[in-house]
């Protein structure tokens, strides 16, 4: 197959924009349109299993600001977690591993907060009373677990602190 057969068949991208040239060049465009998923990404989101913004009824319009208004910062806390993980693994040159089910192997620079929070799928806090006395159990957490929170810039005596 020759290079002019191979352009031949490469087909064509369209942009479009109310700009002009000399306010946004094509390089300007371009890189605009290819980071346009990251705002897309947090839409995703709120329509997907990470928050469930689902149709549903509500009697009362306050409700229905007040819940959008919960999942909004629910969205925020997301992509902040995920940016902290990202920018810290990014510096430290490093990956993240365990956090894919079934694929402890695997490692990403790119985690999502979805797939860190799977990790922790199982962590419990038990609060049992006996004998009048309330007793405290914490799931112990795993290596793949304490590298999140590190990675998080958690410290791990937050963690520690849910049960005293």
């Amino acid at each position: 197959m020759t290079l002019t057969h191979t352009v031949q068949r490469l087909g064509w991208r369209v942009y479009g924009t109310n700009h002009t040239a000399e306010a946004l060049s094509l390089a300007q465009g371009v890189a605009a349109y290819r980071s346009e998923y990251l705002i897309e990404q947090g839409f995703g989101r709120l329509k997907g299993h990470s928050l469930a913004l689902t149709p549903l009824f509500l009697h009362n319009e306050q409700r229905v600001v007040a819940l959008i208004c919960l999942l909004r910062i629910a969205l925020r806390v997301l992509v902040l977690i995920q940016f902290v993980v990202r920018r810290n693994l990014q510096q430290a040159d490093a990956t993240l591993k365990g956090i894919y089910p079934g694929q402890p192997g695997r490692a990403t620079a790119l985690p999502t907060t979805e797939m860190m929070l799977l990790a922790f799928r199982g962590v419990t806090l038990s609060r049992i009373k006996v004998h009048g006395k309330l007793l405290y159990h914490l799931t112990p957490l795993n290596t793949v677990q304490r590298r999140i929170l590190a990675l998080m810039e958690v410290p791990l005596d937050v963690y520690a602190g849910l049960v005293t």
